[in-house]
This record gives structure tokens, sequence and C-alpha cells, in this order.
């Protein structure tokens, strides 16, 4: 048997975990964090105006807007905190990591996942309650998008994981920080 064949979930055909699998997201993920920390530094005052080649003030009416100033921290800083917390997650483990470490994969999904969601319902209140539309705003918006698919992958093998795990009879907490091993069977 192939030592690559151990790094492939059962009832899977490919690794989830697998380097070409996250280099493309952590990659992207990293635009994403430069394009929100721009929006973010614009929202601080830090740069002055902001560039939009389609929709001209557009986004300068999104990124003032009070949907973007609801909460204590600027929007963008946030969506650059999230971009950077999925980039650093999808860097940490190795290819097994669907199964040594699940914590780190739970978290990349949660991270990708429900904070890209959140980048997406942003951008659907723009028109609706600002009555504009940002080109860098929706630009982060098909990033979020692109990356959660992938990214549910490698939690779902995380997750089916752990509950063969607890069928097996170990503690799902242990195998959860990857203090336990589930010998998996390779087709």
């Amino acid at each position: 048997m192939a030592t690559s064949a151990l790094y492939i979930p059962p009832e899977w055909d490919y690794n989830p975990s697998a380097w070409s699998q996250r280099w493309p997201l952590i990659l992207i993920a990293l635009v994403g964090f430069q394009i929100a920390l721009y929006l973010g530094f614009y929202q601080l005052g830090i740069v002055a105006e902001v560039w939009d080649p389609f929709f001209g003030k557009g986004s300068e009416k999104v990124l003032n807007s009070a949907v973007s100033k609801a909460l204590p921290v600027p929007d963008a800083i946030l969506g650059a905190f999230s971009y950077l917390l999925d980039a650093v997650t999808g860097v940490v483990g190795g290819t097994k990591r669907w199964k040594t470490k699940p914590w780190i994969v739970v978290l990349f999904g949660l991270a990708t996942g429900p904070l890209g969601l959140t980048s997406v319902l942003l951008v659907i209140l723009q028109p609706v309650l600002v009555g504009a539309w940002c080109t860098l705003c929706l630009v982060t918006a098909v990033i979020s998008i692109v990356m959660i698919s992938p990214a549910m992958d490698e939690l779902l093998a995380s997750l089916q994981y752990l509950k063969r795990a607890k069928r097996e009879g170990h503690s799902w907490w242990d195998a959860f920080w990857g203090k336990t091993s589930v010998h998996t069977k390779v087709q």
C-alpha cells in the first residue's frame, strides 16, 4: 500500500488535507487579507480615498455606511482578521491533519465557512441598505465563496474521523485534540 494512500480518509478518493488542496486557499486568503486590510485602512483614515474602478464613490458610501460601522471595529478590519485566520489555520498541520489535528481543521472550517457567509451577507446589504456597490468588497466576497467548498471538504473528513473514533470507543475529546489515533482501513 502506498504511503500517500494512508493519508486519504476512508471512502474518499483524495486527501482534503493535501497541500495541493490547501495552498490555493491559503494564497487567495492572503489576497483577501490584503484587500480587506486596504479597505480597513480607509475606514480608519490611514488611506485618504479608496480605489473603485466601477462604482466611483460607491465604495466610500459603503465603507462609511452605518452597516460598516455597526461594530466597534471597522468591518473591513474584521474581514482582514478573518482572512488572516484562514491563511494561518490553512498552514498549520501536515497532510494528515484531518485526523491528527481535527481541532485546527474545525477552526479552519469555522473561519472559512460562517465568516465567509458573513462577507456575502454584507455584500447583499450594500445595494439594499446603502444604495451603493463597492468593487473590492465584491472581490472579497467572491474570494470567500471560492474558499468555502474546499474548506468544508476537509472539515467533513475530520468530522467523519471524530465520529469513527467515538464509534470505536475512543474519547471524542482526545481524538479532537489529536491525542488518540483511530486506525483507518484504506480500500
